[in-house]
């Protein structure tokens, strides 16, 4: 199963084909879970792992080579898209987008920057 989704709070997801970007990045064979999460749990998630005393809007954990979790906070993301002069769905997309390449393995750069547009470009984001 490729692309798991669990909303733990009340928010929406936006209309996204998460899966199929998942698999875009990712590959057939990857597994991945999406956890909607409120800020209260971003915020620890960010303390604990990256010893960041704030909510955040994304997270991502590689669990293994093919085997990863993403941790999304709606509303953290909605607040920000307005910072980076995008809608909030066409936000949530380039997050996750840049979420999967982390769990690909790459780093922030010219090279994850190069990936995100190409992606992007596929599924008009």
């Amino acid at each position: 199963m490729p692309l798991t989704i669990t909303n733990t709070t009340k928010g929406k997801l936006p209309r996204l084909p998460f899966a199929k970007i998942a698999e875009a990045v990712l590959g057939k064979e990857y597994d991945c879970s999406l956890v909607i999460v409120g800020s209260k749990e971003s915020q620890e998630l960010n303390r604990t792992y990256r010893e960041k005393d704030y909510p955040t809007n994304i997270l991502s954990f590689p669990l293994d080579k093919n085997e990863g979790e993403i941790f999304l906070d709606l509303k953290k993301a909605r607040a920000d898209a307005v910072n980076f002069d995008r809608s909030y769905t066409n936000f949530i997309g380039f997050l996750f987008i840049h979420a999967l390449l982390h769990l690909k393995g790459l780093d922030h750069g010219v090279k994850m920057e190069n990936a995100e547009k190409k992606v992007r470009v596929v599924f008009k984001i």
